[in-house]
């Protein structure tokens, strides 16, 4: 039973906790601007209830909490928050009542975090990837318009639970692919942070859960390992007039992970499981000084790695991040990571964009411009292009999300800032399109290198240029900048419309052999058989890069091949594309919370992805491509989450058909000491033992030990499972782990 006087006590509490979040004491305007904006909220969603059960307002005022106490934001965006939702909930309040009601500024942010209500066709671009390009563009006007939508997707995650299980996958694989690396390029580390944590929750629930849990067994050791390391830092910095704090932290459950998978470990081998921080409380004009200082006082207690040395004071990371970070070793021979850093620093690196928008208002910062700034006008040149397809643009975006920085020198000396693996051409593209479009290589540091060259930090770049060169399609396979793909896309898009009317000619004269006419039908069946669009297909056929016997095997009967993965989902063989987009969207309409391979239709055209080769037992989720075929991945699979957070309005519920037999490829990896005889005995279990049949094994043994890959056939992760554990009794074998 609702117990209303118990809820309105409720709200009462998260509002004078709203109010105590703030750092400054408010003006009364502001008081009641946010009263206001609280009345408005509760009117507005006075009938309405989350999944969980509680009332609705309570998801407005932790937002606005979250804007304040953890992103910094003031008491403008707060109101913003309590009323982020009522123009689109409320059939009563509009954008120009929210502008007579409080001000221009708060209407255009609740216009930019007001949600796309349109419903797409199934074959038009991606809900999500519209919705991120609408967020994405007030970012001209006000970027507190995506600081409140980070911390709504914040609050949205921490309240996931009481959600179904494939709105979970969708909204995780959402925050992973785009809100966290946002919230990262804002400067919202600690928000990343969690983001990450509860994405993996829900997409790696049971390596989440193994992980949380050996963290907190383990508490008690780092507590005593970071005092130990802590205790000579502080006595020597005692000694000197800096005014510093210590403290360790532990590493998130996501990076740990994220650790344990670049490296292929345990989690018994990641050593670094916290970092050391050390902030020291200095003037603007000695924070560089100060944090050499300690540097200087930190080495001398503990033997650097020089290889791990960060300089982000020097050289500020693009959203504003400075510290210096260093690795050293500790007295117990481990590897521990320090971050040095001002109070002022600390505040940028975990309130980000906030923190530095504060700062900015400062004499001493007014005049400049950080790469924070550079970045924000980077995006507002790509928003100001209206010809960008949604799902392009995200993608471009996404790409300016990555972190991973260098550092390049024109031949002047100017100093320019690159994403990590850029090349010769997409520097050459950064300072003009001329020079991109005619580059043929260029003097690295006064040595030739082509435009494919990849660029690291210090290069000193001279582009070389010629007037016969033009872009072709190969240049974007290595250019990496969505500048650099945006000017060779534009280009080549005109010199295909040249082609247009030759590849068209010949596409009928090629089909006239066979007496068919070019119609609609013909169309769709060539453009679904070679995943081409008109203007490339046309482009590809004039310049002899799709033969006619190509194009005219299409229209051949195929003899019918079995279906081997037919049996797992009751799959009898792929239809025509018509038949799957009307098939799957009346199942959406009918059942869109259950919808399941194999159980109702029979005849959904589907595909077992090779990315991460799922076999019965694996979690599976199925998307709808926009060529209407089923794609199976695993839930944990890396383009999956990507193709959730680009697809979630496609996402179909899948599950194995059991008592099956049928094998599916899977690899497996394994490392240990060699000795005679050890491959007979891997083989023995594998084939005898187990029965399975290997499709093929690659060896490498050296100085004792050996590292390899097998590829098999084997039906269902019971019996993968069976075999590693088979595999690793082996005398000699280190590590067994599934190839992912």
């Amino acid at each position: 039973m609702i117990n209303q006087d118990q809820e309105r006590r409720e709200v009462l509490k998260r509002y004078h906790d709203l109010l105590a979040a703030f750092k400054v004491p408010l003006k009364e305007y502001e008081k009641q601007m946010l009263r206001k904006a609280l009345k408005l909220a509760i009117r507005s969603h006075s009938d309405m209830r989350r999944k969980s059960g509680e009332p609705y307002i309570y998801h407005p005022l932790d937002v606005a909490f979250i804007v304040v106490n953890d992103i910094g934001l003031g008491p403008t965006s707060a109101a913003c928050a309590l009323i982020h939702d009522v123009v689109e909930d409320s059939e009563f309040v509009t954008l120009e009542d929210i502008k007579a009601m409080f001000s221009p500024t708060v209407a255009k942010i609740i216009d930019g975090l007001t949600k796309i209500d349109e419903i797409f066709d199934q074959g038009a671009l991606s809900i999500q990837a519209e919705n991120y390009k609408k967020m994405l563009l007030t970012l001209s006007d006000d970027v507190r318009v995506i600081l409140i939508k980070l911390a709504d997707r914040l609050h949205n995650m921490r309240t996931l639970d009481s959600m179904p299980h494939d709105k979970q996958l969708k909204i995780a694989s959402e925050t992973t692919y785009l809100y966290a690396p946002l919230a990262h390029r804002l400067g919202l580390y600690a928000i990343k942070s969690e983001l990450e944590d509860l994405a993996m929750k829900y997409t790696e629930p049971d390596m989440y859960k193994e992980i949380s849990t050996k963290l907190q067994r383990t508490a008690s050791e780092r507590e005593c390992a970071v005092k130990e390391f802590i205790e000579p830092i502080e006595k020597r910095l005692s000694e000197t007039s800096l005014n510093c704090h210590i403290s360790g932290r532990v590493k998130s459950v996501y990076s740990i992970w994220h650790k344990m998978k670049i490296k292929r470990v345990p989690f018994e081998e990641i050593y670094d499981l916290f970092a050391i921080r050390i902030i020291v409380d200095s003037p603007y004009d000695r924070e560089k000084a100060d944090c050499w200082a300690i540097y200087s006082i930190l080495t001398d207690i503990y033997r650097p790695n020089p290889e791990r040395l960060r300089d982000w004071i020097s050289t500020p990371k693009s959203n504003g991040y400075e510290a210096l970070h260093t690795t050293v070793m500790s007295n117990t021979g481990q590897w521990i990571e320090v971050q040095i850093r001002s109070t002022r620093m600390e505040e940028i690196a975990e309130k980000g964009y906030a923190a530095h928008w504060k700062y900015k208002q400062d004499e001493a910062f007014a005049n400049q411009e950080s790469g924070l700034d550079i970045w924000l006008n980077k995006i507002r040149e790509m928003l100001a292009s209206d010809s960008k397809e949604a799902l392009d643009f995200l993608n471009e975006f996404r790409r300016n999300l990555l972190d991973e920085e260098i550092v390049v020198y024109t031949r002047k000396g100017d100093l320019k800032t690159m994403p990590a693996g850029s090349t010769i051409l997409d520097f050459a593209y950064n300072i003009h399109s001329e020079l991109g479009e005619t580059a043929i290589g260029a003097k690295v540091n006064h040595k030739l290198v082509p435009i494919q060259e990849v660029l690291t930090s210090g290069n000193q770049v001279e582009i070389i240029t010629s007037k016969r060169q033009k872009p072709t399609e190969e240049w974007l396979d290595f250019v990496v900048t969505e500048r650099a793909k945006t000017h060779i896309k534009n280009y080549l898009k005109e010199e295909k419309s040249r082609y247009k009317n030759q590849g068209a000619q010949l596409l009928r004269d090629y089909l006239k052999e066979i007496k068919r006419p070019l119609g609609t039908d013909e169309m769709s069946l060539i453009l679904d058989k070679t995943l081409l669009n008109k203007a490339d297909l046309y482009y590809r056929i004039a310049t002899e890069r799709l033969r006619k016997e190509d194009v005219l095997a299409i229209f051949e009967k195929q003899k019918k091949k079995p279906n081997w993965f037919g049996a797992l989902f009751g799959i009898k063989e792929k239809v025509d594309p018509l038949t799957i987009h009307d098939a799957i969207q009346q199942q959406v309409k009918d059942k869109p919370e259950s919808l399941m391979l194999g159980k109702d239709k029979q005849n959904i055209a589907y595909e077992i992805s090779t990315c991460c080769n799922p076999i019965p037992g694996d979690d599976v989720i199925g998307i709808l491509m926009p060529n209407n075929v089923i794609q199976i991945h695993r839930i944990n699979c890396p383009n999956a989450t990507e193709l959730m957070s680009k697809y979630g309005d496609r996402i179909v519920k899948t599950k194995w058909r059991e008592n099956e037999q049928v094998t599916f490829l899977v690899g497996i990896r394994l490392s240990g000491f060699d000795r005679k005889g050890i491959w007979r005995e891997i083989s023995r279990v594998i084939s005898r033992e187990m029965d399975l049949n290997i499709k093929s094994i690659n060896l490498n043994a050296a100085e004792g030990v050996f590292e390899g890959t097998i590829m098999l056939y084997i039906s269902n992760v019971d019996s993968l499972n069976v075999l590693i554990d088979g595999l690793r009794k082996i005398e000699g074998v280190d590590k067994v782990s599934r190839m992912n």
